[in-house]
């Protein structure tokens, strides 16, 4: 039998079929990536609090570092998906070498300058006196890693949206699986402490680049040559409009990160690394949800470049169906064993105790995270670039900033552990009148 191209498959093929099979891996790989951010969080929690906490500080630089890559690999996917959709490969092959090139650059960049202002940066993101020297080893050396970091996040996008979510996945669990080997050798073996978690991170992450790079360069995936590079107006506003959301999504994940440890640090550094582990324990969860967004949104670019807006819709809502029976099991689960899943990360009472308190109030609105991602997703791939950066900016920086700075002042520590539960509530209602106005749009487009 012949082998179905991408184009035929997306288009034609049954929704929860071509869905679930471009979700699996992408779920796969998010699960590994997200599983080692947390090794990192289970080693340094041997060593003790003050590390546990660093590694939380040092998590907005980092999260700078990835929504960069983010923003070339989303910006370029969206409209990489949207011309494969309608069999315009020169145009995608242009924007795919661009924006590769581009979070290379921008990569070595940050660095440099995180690099310089590496102490003050470290106070900024929330690190307490004790903290500080940990922060600063870790975080020092991790952004070593930021051109790697952000060309692999530009590369994996890019390979998703052109339908090759397989050959993506194995190029970022690469690197993920390696993180578990090394890391304990590094931090452990040979008794580098918090610097071996870094050092293990850092080599983990080139080598996961290089394989994800040797898999892009296979079958019928775009190449990606410096003869390719174009600034063109055109492919620099499809660029933005279309990275945007990721940027700011993942840009207001590291203010809020930020402001979060601040308020956390009048509470003690045992706040801060208790909400950092349910921080990192979210991230775990709602990587198979952003995994089962990844899948749908290859099928919701191609569709929506095929004109064929009834399966866009289709498959928005059967993405948000199979994320909610998955949270589902985690609310139930999480609820009931949020003292275990602490005390895992970091054995000690204190720790646990905020920790546990603000996982139960978090799980309450893990359901709504379906609807917001998903919608967050939709919209930006079609392009509606000014929704989709509202969503995108709703639930880590427009509703949850102005509440990390005010709810503590009135509820004390219970003021942190809550604030995402509000800030999730909120985003959901703004999100509601966004995606009708959406789908009243495609069914003007079907007209």
């Amino acid at each position: 039998m012949a082998k179905v191209d991408n184009h035929t498959f997306l288009t034609t093929g049954a929704v929860g079929k071509v869905i679930s099979r471009m979700a699996l891996p992408t779920i796969a790989g998010m699960l590994v990536t997200s599983i080692y951010n947390l090794v990192d969080s289970y080693f340094v929690g041997q060593i003790n609090t003050q590390a546990t906490a660093a590694v939380g500080v040092a998590f907005p630089a980092m999260a700078i570092v990835q929504a960069v890559g983010f923003f070339f690999g989303q910006g370029s996917g969206t409209y990489i998906s949207r011309q494969l959709g309608a069999k315009r490969r020169e145009d995608a092959e242009k924007m795919a070498s661009t924006t590769f090139y581009m979070s290379i650059v921008t990569g070595v960049i940050l660095a440099i300058v995180a690099l310089i202002f590496l102490e003050p940066l470290s106070v900024a993101f929330g690190s307490t006196p004790t903290i500080l020297p940990y922060t600063k080893t870790y975080m020092g050396i991790m952004l070593i890693a930021a051109p790697f970091i952000t060309a692999t996040m530009t590369l994996n996008n890019q390979m998703r949206f052109q339908g090759n979510a397989f050959s993506a996945m194995i190029g970022m669990m690469s690197g993920a699986v390696l993180n578990v080997a090394l890391v304990p050798l590094f931090t452990f073996t040979f008794g580098l402490g918090i610097a071996g978690t870094a050092i293990g991170t850092v080599l983990s992450e080139i080598i996961g680049f290089i394989v994800l790079y040797v898999m892009a360069m296979k079958g019928d995936s775009l190449r990606l040559k410096l003869k390719h590079i174009t600034f063109a107006r055109h492919y620099m506003v499809e660029m933005v409009k279309g990275g945007t959301p990721s940027l700011s999504r993942q840009g207001l994940a590291s203010i809020s990160t930020m402001l979060l440890n601040l308020a956390a640090a009048s509470f003690g550094d045992a706040a801060i690394a208790g909400m950092s582990i349910v921080g990192r324990v979210s991230f775990v969860v709602f990587s198979v949800v952003i995994g089962i967004g990844q899948g749908f949104q290859p099928f919701c670019g191609f569709n929506f470049g095929a004109k064929l807006y009834k399966r866009v819709r289709q498959g928005y809502f059967y993405a948000i169906k199979l994320s909610l029976i998955f949270l589902s099991v985690c609310c139930v689960a999480g609820f009931y064993f949020a003292e275990e899943i602490i005390d895992l990360m970091r054995h000690d009472p204190a720790v646990v105790e905020v920790g546990a308190t603000a996982l139960r109030w978090q799980i309450t609105t893990w359901p709504l995270i379906a609807f917001i991602i998903m919608s967050n997703m939709a919209l930006q791939t079609c392009g509606w670039a000014i929704s989709a950066n509202i969503v995108a900016a709703l639930r880590n920086g427009l509703c949850f900033i102005p509440l990390i700075i005010v709810l503590p002042m009135f509820m004390g520590i219970l003021g942190v552990e809550t604030c995402q539960t509000i800030a999730d509530v909120i985003s959901a209602i703004i999100t509601i009148p966004l995606m009708l106005r959406y789908f009243r749009d495609l069914n003007k487009l079907e007209r």
